[in-house]
Formats: structure tokens, C-alpha cells, sequence
């Protein structure tokens, strides 16, 4: 029950992040949508070490668990706007999915990219303390 507690408290701060993101896209009229305002005000917040990672871990673990079932919706609406897909719509929906794919596999490769170089400084670190 605790560990239900602290992800959904988790969860909860970064929906603050991302509501005060929309709170500042729209005092300053910017174009910028108020997610990605609320993303790199995250970021900021991490670079600084004024958040600390693990502050959000658990919450986002989850909501990273579930990401793919987010995305079903908006697919299935596109089922209503066939009609603007014929002609040139066979062109779009190949741009879309080909720009889906690249996505996810370069997004895949940076995080495992990522994962390896943190396991081989672990590794190192560990190893220092049996020499020492």
C-alpha cells in the first residue's frame, strides 16, 4: 500500500511540473506547448540537483511501464479522418510510421547506450573498492 502511495505522490509531482509548465506557457503567450515548457523545467530542475532523480523514479517507472496503452487512443482516432488520408494520405501515414520507428530505435540505442555506461562505471567502482 505504501509503495502505491509514494508512486502516486510521484506521479502527482510531475503533473505539478507539467501544470506549472502550462501555467507559463500561458502567462507568456508563448507557442511553445505548456508539456514541453513543464519538460525542460524538470530538466532545469534535475541539472541543478535542486530535484533529485529519485524523487521521481518510482512514478515515472510507471507511467513508462503504460506508455504504449497512452498511444492506443489517439491511434484509434484517427480511424474517424480516413477520408483525409486518401490520395496522398498513403504517403503520410509511410512518413508517420517510418518517423515512429526511427524514433523509438534511436531512442532505444541512446538508453541502452546509456544503461551500458552505467553499468560499466558501477562495475569500475566496485572493482576500485576490492583493490583499495
Amino acid at each position: 500500500m505504501m509503495k502505491f502511495v509514494l508512486t502516486a505522490v510521484q506521479i502527482a509531482g510531475l503533473y505539478g511540473i507539467y501544470y506549472i509548465g502550462c501555467l507559463i506557457q500561458e502567462f507568456l503567450k508563448v507557442s511553445i506547448p505548456g508539456s514541453i515548457i513543464g519538460m525542460l523545467l524538470l530538466f532545469l530542475l534535475l541539472q541543478l540537483n535542486i530535484v533529485k532523480e529519485k524523487w521521481f523514479a518510482k512514478g515515472s517507472g510507471f507511467l513508462l511501464t503504460y506508455l504504449a496503452i497512452l498511444f492506443v487512443p489517439a491511434t484509434v482516432g484517427l480511424v474517424d479522418y480516413l477520408p483525409y488520408f486518401y490520395g496522398s494520405g498513403f504517403i503520410t501515414l509511410l512518413i508517420a510510421f517510418i518517423s515512429t520507428v526511427l524514433v523509438m530505435s534511436v531512442s532505444g540505442l541512446i538508453s541502452q547506450s546509456i544503461a551500458t555506461r552505467e553499468e560499466r562505471k558501477q562495475q569500475n567502482s566496485y572493482e576500485r573498492g576490492f583493490d583499495a
